[in-house]
């Protein structure tokens, strides 16, 4: 592949993706310091958050079922046009949240249309992924799909990165009443235009060659979910649980944390901004670092190193935040983030992909991902704030949940050795017989 063509599609990777985790972190910076006072209004404070994580988690359980339906059309029809209908459905929500009346408006009406657009979002970002991967992997040259499969994962700090950053500037310019009454509507009716330069990059893009090739030999299955649970119902067991500590720690160092600091650690909300967009700009130069190493030390080893660094951190990283002093916030946010985090997350598409045969690999690893996202990321925030209320604030069962996380991704991660070796003596006994 010549060098224009390279950078051109992991521009299109990384901006697509970049733009629909922005458009999807937006809910979750101001969750906790507006929704749950404007959208989620009960008598109860601690309801009203725990209504407003209920948010984020709903779009997670949204996700699969977009996999389903994208990964399908990505697979029948192509990745192009998946991932412009992705784009188009998730720029089109975040707008609609960002027009919402509230509670105090509409009653009812609002917390209901607003887990209605939430839905939608997650519909979107439920097919956006799979896409983003596999438009980055099936054009990588062999030895360079590990960095290759981290670009897309880049999208989800830079994405974190902006949205955060948005709300950050918009506090600082705005007086708390201005903020709260209509700035932190402003980023969400913004993200039109970044839709619009999304779609823009990625219309000149032809199909990937495997799509191509599939396409050619007439391998396109009529209904790729029937197919991929029937030739890879392990592959999408052990994807799903091997996301569950790449998801689940992150959205307590990153959502979970804002909440938790704020209302406990006496620091600010734009303190709490300010430490996950350091850490989390650190952590999109971290990702293709590792990606790149796990073209020469291996996937799994990668991956498995990453996951036992997270199961160590779990108790250390309470102890460090629970000290309540704010440069310990950042410097356990960045240990997190920055340093244990991104060996995870960049080998994850990779090893995602190279687990699905091109003819079902886009609803593969999109089920595979979306489920486990759906039970351990978007939940993970509300099962946090679940067990400190009822452990009287403390933190040792979240601690406990993140070493789960681990303990569960690592043990499936261990068995893809004899997985992938039943599906070569597979392949090769289907090539026999051909």
């Amino acid at each position: 592949m010549d060098k224009k063509l390279r950078r051109k599609v992991l521009v299109a990777s990384l901006i697509g993706s970049s733009i629909e985790w922005f458009d999807f972190f937006l809910y979750a910076a101001v969750a906790t310091i507006v929704f749950n006072s404007q959208f989620f209004v009960t008598d109860d404070p601690v309801v009203s958050t725990l209504l407003a994580y209920f948010g984020l988690a709903l779009s997670f359980f949204i996700r699969p079922f977009g996999g389903v339906i994208f990964g399908h059309i990505g697979d029948r029809v192509g990745r192009k046009k998946t991932l412009i209908i992705t784009l188009s459905l998730m720029g089109i929500a975040t707008a609609c949240i960002g027009l919402l009346p509230t509670y105090g408006q509409i009653g009812i009406a609002a917390p209901i249309l607003l887990m209605f657009l939430r839905l939608i979002q997650g519909l979107g970002i439920g097919g956006e992924w799979g896409g983003a991967l596999l438009l980055a992997t099936e054009y990588a040259p062999k030895e360079q799909r590990g960095f290759f499969g981290s670009v897309p994962q880049m999208g989800i700090t830079i994405g974190l990165v902006l949205a955060y950053t948005s709300f950050f500037i918009l506090t600082g310019l705005l007086s708390p009443e201005a903020f709260a009454a209509w700035g932190w509507r402003v980023p969400f009716i913004l993200s039109l235009f970044l839709v619009g330069f999304g779609l823009w990059i990625r219309k000149d893009l032809d199909e990937t060659p495997a799509f191509q090739e599939t396409k050619k030999t007439q391998t396109v299955q009529k209904v790729p979910l029937i197919e991929t649970f029937k030739r890879h119902p392990k592959e999408v067991l052990i994807t799903s649980c091997a996301k569950f500590v790449e998801t689940g720690p992150f959205y307590i160092f990153t959502t979970f944390i804002v909440g938790y600091g704020t209302s406990q650690l006496d620091v600010s909300f734009e303190f709490m901004m300010i430490a996950i967009v350091i850490a989390a700009v650190l952590t999109t130069i971290m990702i293709p670092i590792m990606g790149s190493l796990s073209d020469k030390v291996g996937r799994r080893r990668m991956f498995l190193i990453g996951s036992s660094a997270m199961l160590l951190y779990a108790f250390p990283y309470f102890l460090i935040v629970n000290t309540h002093q704010p440069a310990l916030v950042i410097i356990a946010t960045l240990i997190g983030l920055t340093v244990i985090w991104p060996p995870i997350t960049a080998v994850l598409g990779t090893m995602f992909s190279e687990a699905f045969s091109k003819e079902v690999r886009y609803t593969g690893v999109t089920i595979g991902y979306q489920i486990g996202a759906a039970l351990a990321g978007g939940s993970a925030p509300l099962i946090a704030q679940y067990l400190m209320n009822a452990f009287d604030g403390s933190s040792v069962p979240v601690s406990l949940y993140i070493i789960f996380t681990a303990v569960v991704s690592m043990t499936a991660v261990w068995a893809v050795k004899g997985v992938q070796a039943q599906d070569l003596e597979y392949q090769q006994t289907q090539e026999a017989k051909a």
